[in-house]
């Protein structure tokens, strides 16, 4: 049988590397069957060690339903350099805008989302997709059968949400951004998760 410390180890290591958050019941499955009690001890030392504290860069927080490793929020300068230097690429105005009406409106098609802003969004909700921001929710039974769109579990690790409903108050938004997304009800319908 694993000893304790590796099992803790193996259990930092698949967080560290992990590019979205991991339900604890997945997390538990790398683990042989008999494994499985002792990780799960293992697992509840590991949150604890890696709560947020003053001296740590990094923490362990529960977002879309898993756990991941995360940096402190008021280390965000020192990451938005080191981003700068290597060249990460941003969203821009078009996708935060676009992405914060299919948060708040969810489910919405393409030309609701092209009626609120005004312009053609179709090449924003590609760009979207592919970084699996939001997804193809069915289509809307109306003339033309046009897709659905809602958001992902992706989008809520990105912005660090358990579920829409965290989101901020749509009017606090649309003076955040300067724009103005209509009513909406966020979470209405919507959990954020694929299904």
């Amino acid at each position: 049988m694993t000893d304790r410390a590796e099992l803790e180890a193996a259990i930092e290591a698949v967080l560290f590397v992990a590019s979205e958050p991991i339900a604890p019941g997945k997390l538990l499955e790398v683990f042989a069957e008999r494994e499985r009690a002792a990780a799960e001890e293992a697992l509840a030392a590991v949150l604890e060690r890696y709560r947020a504290a003053p001296e740590r860069g990094v923490f362990a927080e529960r977002v879309a339903g898993g756990v991941r490793l995360a940096t402190r929020p008021d280390l965000s300068p020192y990451l938005r350099r080191i981003f700068e230097v290597t060249g990460r690429n941003k969203l821009s105005m078009a996708a935060l805008e676009t992405l914060a009406i299919v948060a708040y409106r969810q489910p919405v098609t393409a030309p609701e989302v092209q009626e609120l802003r005004g312009v053609n969004s179709k090449g924003v909700l590609s760009t979207l997709l592919e970084h699996r921001l939001v997804r193809l929710a069915g289509r809307k039974p109306v003339v033309g059968k046009p897709f659905l769109y809602k958001t992902t579990k992706e989008f809520l690790a990105h912005f660090g949400l358990d579920s829409v409903d965290e989101l901020p108050p749509l009017e606090e938004f649309e003076e955040m951004l300067g724009v103005e997304l209509g009513p909406g009800d966020p979470g209405a319908g919507a959990s954020g998760e694929e299904e």
